[in-house]
């Protein structure tokens, strides 16, 4: 499997990079994990055509992290022409969040016929669930927006793929990460305490505990950027790939 990160930034661009979105690539087709704001801007960026993407999952209700699902979900309507169904898994109150923002952004486009069915799934906290193909178990963690947030370990093709979200430590996150071929961990700052975010120093001070096979952080602030020299693990960077 292939994961390419076409979206590392955090919510303000620091560095210039987009927001969180990135793509799990395998036989089975394309798979989102978040679709920030600028998800559908990057995906032009790196060639990757949004009708292969078979399913979105999502961690947390924040713009940055599902503002661009409007802008997907339009984008197969009236420009790639989208007929396989597409399918969104996230927290509770998803279904609803996408429909206000689609008439924040676009009014009436939340009640137009489309040629391809959009299918939203609200995931239960703990309970493993099977979405277009992959195994999701989500995790709840600390960080509020309006909705339970999550991490989320995905099964795929014999590889197991956690991403923790926005989040402050909590233990939640050793059971996501056991084991996890890739783990994909916020780093907003270097080590400054920040409420509801982790920095890098939460995970390198823990990374045995999380027994993760390999680390990629991502959702870097300007500082986490301005140290990544002192940094030990991967840095992810939009354009990124990896295989595992």
């Amino acid at each position: 499997m292939r994961v390419r990160f076409l979206g590392s930034g955090d919510a303000f661009g620091s560095g210039g990079r987009f927001n969180t979105c990135i793509m799990l690539d395998s036989e089975e087709g394309g798979y989102l994990v978040d679709c920030g704001a600028t998800s559908l801007v990057a995906m032009r960026r790196f060639g990757v055509d949004p009708n292969r993407i078979r399913a979105v999952f999502i961690s947390h209700l924040h713009g940055d992290h599902f503002g661009g699902l409007p802008f997907l979900i339009l984008d197969g309507q009236l420009v790639s022409r989208r007929v396989a169904p597409l399918t969104v898994a996230g927290p509770p109150g998803l279904g609803n969040r996408i429909k206000a923002a689609l008439e924040v952004f676009f009014p009436g486009s939340s009640k137009v016929n489309r040629q391809f069915p959009v299918e939203v799934i609200e995931l239960t906290p703990g309970a493993r669930a099977l979405v277009a193909g992959i195994a999701v178990t989500p995790y709840e963690v600390r960080h509020p927006s309006g909705a339970t947030p999550f991490a989320l370990r995905l099964e795929l093709g014999g590889r197991i793929v956690t991403y923790t979200g926005d989040t402050e430590w909590t233990d939640a996150l050793i059971p996501a990460a056991r084991g996890a071929d890739l783990l994909i961990a916020e780093a907003y700052f270097f080590e400054k305490p920040v409420k509801f975010h982790l920095s890098y120093a939460d995970i390198r001070d823990r990374v045995g505990e999380l027994a993760a096979k390999r680390i990629i952080l991502t959702h870097a602030s300007a500082d986490m950027l301005a140290r990544s020299d002192e940094v030990r693990h991967e840095m992810a960077e939009d354009g990124k790939a990896v295989e595992i």
